[in-house]
């Protein structure tokens, strides 16, 4: 739970407790939204194999939803893992729900017509009213990280898989 990423390499029984484990904390809120990374020998098959059972036994009977792959990359390359880690903290710095408003942590403030954007493409994930920024920690969020714009919305904490989307698109934004 105080991890900043995980990454795991082919093994046993441990190394799928721990993915499924992680996966399962992650995608129900119970753990905080990190990159998970299922990282390969070069031109192995053994997390892309996995990738095609979680598809065919569980995505493709409703176990799981579609969003839900988006909290995982597959990869063969330790650089692309690398990459994925230092790109989900290039704005995004950590989130937390205060109330009913998940308050997003930015390392760098983003504009009006991006929170525009975010509303209209991920208004799906909200559950009233619109997304918008604040200067520092809403009330009730204690005095962690005053000097960090939030993007605040409220958060229907069932689509995480969605929610990963939109820090990924907070991270590629100028």
């Amino acid at each position: 739970k105080e991890a900043e990423a995980v990454v795991l390499f082919p093994g046993g029984w441990g190394t799928q407790d721990e993915n499924f484990e992680t996966l399962t904390l992650v995608q129900t809120g119970k753990a905080n939204l990190v990159p998970v990374v299922l990282c390969d020998a070069p031109g192995g098959t053994y997390w892309t194999r996995w990738k095609q059972y979680v598809e065919e036994q569980l995505l493709s009977k409703g176990m799981i939803s579609p969003p839900d792959m988006n909290l995982l990359k597959i990869t063969d390359d330790i650089d692309v893992a690398v990459q994925e880690i230092l790109q989900f903290y290039r704005r995004y710095h950590s989130s937390r729900m205060v109330r009913d408003n998940l308050a997003i942590r930015l390392r760098s403030p983003i504009g009006k017509k991006l929170v525009e954007r975010l509303n209209d493409e991920f208004g799906d994930i909200i559950t009233g009213g619109k997304m918008h920024t604040a200067a520092g920690p809403l009330s009730g969020e204690g005095d962690e990280f005053p000097d960090l714009q939030r993007l605040i919305l409220k958060f229907d904490r069932q689509s995480v898989g969605r929610l990963r989307l939109m820090v990924n698109k907070l991270n590629e934004a100028e």
